[in-house]
């Protein structure tokens, strides 16, 4: 079964992103930013209604009153394709920190870029880092919430693997609260693309991390995953 409910999802997500692509052209050459945004968050809230109507997924998202007004930055686990969508209807102006690949795909790159997602070439170094921290600060400037993975890369449930040193020069920098945000999406969406499978999926957001020196930040990013996942029974294994 969740051979064939991933397969029925793929279809209705490739012919819903076929048919937002092309109607999307207009506010491609209007070059509206809010409206391509608007435009996003459409197209992700019928995304996670496929998951949850197809696949049999119930998507509970928790700590919604912990993330205060204004600019944030959001530390999430990245276990899943699911994580780069259920941020774009949970903040009002979300802006993802992304891997440049994903700016070259038809259609939907050039909508990412106009919406205002932030690329950052992995391969860049510290040239990469200082450009993408501009323009992180530029869309604090503008009131966005900056959604980030310190993974770097989707990680099976229970995997540990060491995060991204460029989180600290980034929240030197933003000067913003970093809410630590935890999940066991890979446990519905696993990096198979083909299986999904029916459950309870759980986005457990915590209270805003306490302002500390930089090299206390993974070991406290860590910590705060840890306990979201014990708080909330978070499972470790695919069911």
């Amino acid at each position: 079964m969740s051979l064939i409910r991933g397969t029925l999802f793929n279809i209705y997500l490739i012919i819903l992103t076929l048919i937002m692509g092309i109607i999307a052209f207009p506010i491609r050459l209007m070059k509206k930013h809010d409206l391509a945004l608007r435009y996003a968050q459409l197209w992700s809230h019928a995304v996670l209604w496929g998951l949850q109507h197809l696949c049999s997924i119930r998507i509970t998202i928790t700590g919604k009153e912990n993330i205060p007004a204004g600019p944030v930055l959001i530390a999430s686990q990245h276990q899943s394709f699911f994580d780069g969508f259920v941020w774009m209807n949970t903040v009002p102006l979300p802006a993802y920190v992304i891997k440049q690949e994903l700016t070259k795909i038809p259609l939907v790159g050039p909508m990412l870029l106009l919406s205002g997602m932030i690329p950052i070439n992995r391969q860049g170094g510290s040239q990469a880092l200082r450009k993408m921290m501009d323009t992180v600060a530029h869309a604090q400037t503008m009131g966005r919430q900056i959604i980030l993975f310190p993974e770097g890369t989707r990680v099976r449930p229970g995997e540990r693997v060491p995060l991204q040193n460029g989180i600290i020069a980034l929240t030197r920098q933003a000067k913003a609260p970093i809410i630590p945000v935890a999940t066991n999406s890979g446990l519905f969406w696993p990096r198979s693309p083909w299986r999904k499978y029916p459950g309870s999926l759980i986005v457990a957001i915590g209270n805003p991390l306490p302002p500390m020196k930089g090299r206390d930040l993974i070991p406290a990013l860590e910590k705060a995953w840890d306990d979201l996942s014990n708080a909330h029974h978070l499972p470790r294994e695919t069911p």
